[in-house]
């Protein structure tokens, strides 16, 4: 998701004990606030972010990095873990939106239209990823774990979301197709034996492509730690099925799944609204839910609450691996990537109804078509994006060949 620099572990390096302290320390008041102020499925769903924070960073689970060394090196071991995870997620996730209900609670999964301006928006929202050194999750927990590059990244995250939800009438009135789950379109078992085809195919592909490449797959490089439980290194497979297991919690304390940059286009129509620009009444924010969500404070929004939770999450996360160590000096190329990134990645969100969480992560697994329309157009504005890096003085990584 970020520059390895940021995510790299050092075996046996010390605990940065204050931001530790802080992390910990908001978490704990946040929660106890939230539970009285809003409710305990709110303060449980603040901790529920800030563990998958603490997972995203532990594991260095990267969409946007993952993506990028598949395409520039041919290396295939992160994407083999997100088809896990969707594999794992899809058997969990479809039974249940296919009842409607999870203990008793009505549940419903992120199902959203399909059409232009998803292609539109995962295509831009592609190559944001690679300009802006992150994904929608990505950002957060780099952030959280001290990136300050990211601090800009976000903070041009947040003004395309707003962008975004202007232009979004337009978008919404060009062709696109009905809201389709595959489980209501083709019946449970069939649409997970397809599922679990597709990423079967996808993770068979990277593996005859890492070989042609490589003549072997190539190991992830994760050093060894005293206890790697705690501060970290985790098995990519590890951060996966805990991704699963965390968005399954979500579902079941807020009765949908998973999503993250609803919450950034609210900051920003809330920022907005405070120097004097009428965002409420624009067509977005006249909605029903949008409407209440801009009325509401931050704290009865469940993806702030949960935005919020991942990046003290990834802040403790990286004290515990002795990696908290901000760095206040920037490139000039590196920032305008990260703002033109930033724009990117905000704006594309928007069109597409989600990121790489909301759209493809939890959309797959809630069976939208609108999930893998968003994969294969994301993935291609990928390839973009790798290929314009070196022009903002970003790294592609690539591994040297056998014997060099």
């Amino acid at each position: 998701m970020s520059n390895t620099a940021t995510l790299s572990h050092r075996p046996g390096t010390d605990i940065n004990l204050k931001p530790l302290g802080v992390a910990a320390l908001l978490i704990v008041l946040g929660a106890l606030y939230l539970a009285q102020v809003v409710g305990p499925r709110q303060a449980a769903l603040y901790v529920v972010g800030a563990l998958l924070g603490l997972t995203l960073y532990h594991a260095a689970f990267g969409f946007t990095s993952a993506w990028r060394v598949f395409i520039a090196d041919g290396r295939g071991d992160g994407l083999r873990a997100q088809m896990l995870m969707l594999a794992v997620g899809v058997a969990l996730f479809f039974p249940v939106l296919a009842s409607g209900t999870l203990f008793g609670a009505p549940v419903t999964g992120l199902v959203q239209p399909a059409g232009t301006s998803v292609i539109v928006g995962a295509f831009i929202f592609g190559i944001g990823m690679q300009l802006g050194g992150g994904c929608a999750s990505g950002t957060l927990y780099t952030v959280g774990g001290g990136s300050t590059r990211m601090l800009i990244t976000l903070a041009f995250f947040i003004v395309g979301s707003l962008i975004g939800t202007a232009h979004m009438p337009f978008w919404t009135s060009l062709p696109q197709l009905k809201p389709i789950a595959a489980y209501n379109a083709l019946g449970l078992m069939p649409a997970l034996l397809l599922n679990w085809l597709v990423f079967a195919a996808i993770a068979a592909i990277t593996v005859v492509v890492e070989k042609r490449r490589h003549g072997r797959l190539v190991p992830s490089i994760r050093p060894a730690q005293r206890s790697p439980w705690l501060h970290g290194p985790w098995p990519l497979v590890a951060g996966a099925l805990a991704l699963v297991v965390l968005n399954f919690a979500t579902l079941a304390l807020s009765g949908r799944p998973w999503g993250v940059t609803s919450a950034f286009a609210l900051w920003g129509a809330k920022a907005a609204g405070a120097v004097g620009i009428d965002t409420a009444s624009w067509a977005y924010w006249s909605t029903k839910a949008n409407a209440a969500a801009l009325a509401q404070p931050i704290s009865h929004d469940v993806t702030s609450v949960m935005d919020i939770g991942i990046v003290l999450g990834a802040m403790a996360a990286a004290a515990l691996a002795g990696r908290y160590a901000p760095v206040w000096r920037l490139p000039l190329r590196s920032v305008i990537a990260a703002v033109v990134g930033g724009l990117l990645l905000g704006y594309g969100a928007r069109l597409a109804y989600g990121c790489n969480i909301g759209a493809y992560f939890s959309g797959i697994l809630s069976g939208s078509l609108h999930g893998w329309l968003w994969l294969v157009v994301a993935f291609v504005g990928n390839i973009v994006g790798t290929r314009l890096r070196p022009l903002f003085g970003l790294e592609v990584e690539r591994v040297k060949p056998s014997g060099c």
